[in-house]
């Protein structure tokens, strides 16, 4: 089968778009990934067997894109390419990567009429009420979540099948949209075993961080992901673990509020910001931690889906210091992996960590038993066979 995805941004790097398109590769389909590019890149080149066909894009339709669902010039413009895509390369099913580019998919295939699967990766409309351009003018006024919840439902009800990341995901959108159990199908955010097994460690990361207590976050920094707990909380922590270190790596355009609260705290010698790195580096930051961290603030969002950060912790037996968002702390709690600290909460946060800190023994067990987890339950190699069976029997 020529499996269509669609992709509104650059490609790569998107870790669940190539992984899931790797493994259909590997069981026996062909995809093409649309997706677009904004600078001098191939039109049309095989990474890691995925063919990847780019259409040029500018900032005028990046810009436009956050209007999808307020004006339809952006899904119009789209419409186009994903038609001119679709032909171009005989698809037989399209599988749509978010909501944002979904309606022109649907719109590019009115003729077609091919069978679409929808790939939530995010509870989309409740992630933009928290987006600081959303809180104020003219965000506030031009773009509205409630009209991108309506477009959501209406694209799930149309879709032939749709794909999310947890379970408790899939319990809200079938009682949200009171679509049949079976239309809806877990493919969970992941790691492949290659991730741990096949990991390459910067021995200069691990020498920096060699005389220090490390708790380490990886990911997106916005503000919603709770490290202005964390920060608080080491103004703390130095006075009782003088080798303390918060290590982040990763970035977010919110960052200068937490560069500042870093600042006026007068802790710069305990966090470093490291950045965005290459994915590749994060097994070696994750060797030279303690503690693994998600401090996530409860919402819609949060609270019925896994960060991927959860898994390359566990991957590498890392004790793991999460907050009470349900998914995440349903999960920590089952398979004793981790402690789990209120959301805010800071006083409650410095405590996990001094357990942690003075109680080697459950760092130990904590870690072995998310490494097992990993091993037999939550490899990326297990959890997608259910998206190889889905493509398996589409045409049934």
């Amino acid at each position: 089968m020529n499996i269509g995805m669609i992709l509104d941004k650059s490609f790569p790097p998107d870790p669940r778009v190539e992984n899931e398109a790797i493994e259909l590769v590997k069981s026996g389909h062909v995809v093409f990934l649309f997706c677009l590019t904004y600078k001098r890149e191939p039109l049309k080149e095989i990474i890691n067997g995925i063919h990847i066909r780019r259409y040029v894009s500018n900032k005028l339709e990046y810009k436009l894109s956050a209007l999808a669902y307020t004006i339809s010039l952006y899904s119009k413009m789209m419409k186009k390419k994903i038609y001119h895509f679709l032909n171009e390369n005989n698809i037989d099913a399209i599988h749509i990567h978010d909501i944002r580019i979904a309606e022109a998919a649907f719109w590019a295939n009115q003729k077609l009429k091919l069978p679409v699967i929808l790939d939530l990766h995010d509870n989309m409309p409740e992630v933009m009420k928290l987006y600081p351009h959303l809180q104020k003018f003219p965000g506030k006024q031009l773009i509205s979540p409630k009209k991108w919840k309506q477009k959501e439902e209406n694209f799930i009800t149309n879709a032939t099948k749709v794909v999310t990341v947890s379970q408790a995901f899939i319990d809200e959108v079938v009682q949200r949209t009171n679509i049949v159990h079976e239309k809806i199908v877990l493919v969970p955010n992941t790691v492949r075993k290659t991730f741990y097994k096949k990991a390459i460690i910067d021995k200069e990361i691990l020498r920096r961080y060699k005389d220090n207590f490390v708790i380490l976050y990886l990911g997106d920094t916005h503000l919603r992901r709770g490290l202005q707990t964390a920060i608080s909380s080491i103004k703390e922590l130095s006075t009782q673990i003088e080798n303390i270190k918060l290590v982040i790596v990763g970035k977010s355009t919110t960052d200068s509020f937490l560069k500042q609260q870093v600042k006026e705290l007068e802790i710069e010698k305990f966090v470093d910001f490291e950045g965005w790195k290459n994915v590749t580096l994060f097994p070696s930051y994750i060797t030279a931690s303690h503690i693994c961290i998600s401090p996530l603030h409860r919402n819609k969002q949060h609270d019925v889906a896994y960060a991927n950060k959860l898994f390359q912790y566990m991957s590498f037996s890392k004790p793991l210091l999460v907050s009470n968002a349900t998914a995440q702390k349903d999960l920590i709690k089952k398979k004793a992996t981790g402690l789990v600290h209120k959301e805010k909460d800071v006083i409650d946060f410095t405590q996990k960590v001094i357990t942690l800190f003075n109680d080697k023994n459950l760092c130990e067990e904590l870690g072995r038993n998310g490494k097992e987890f990993i091993e037999t339950e939550f490899s990326w190699e297990k959890t997608s066979k259910n998206l190889v069976h889905l493509y398996d029997n589409l045409t049934n």
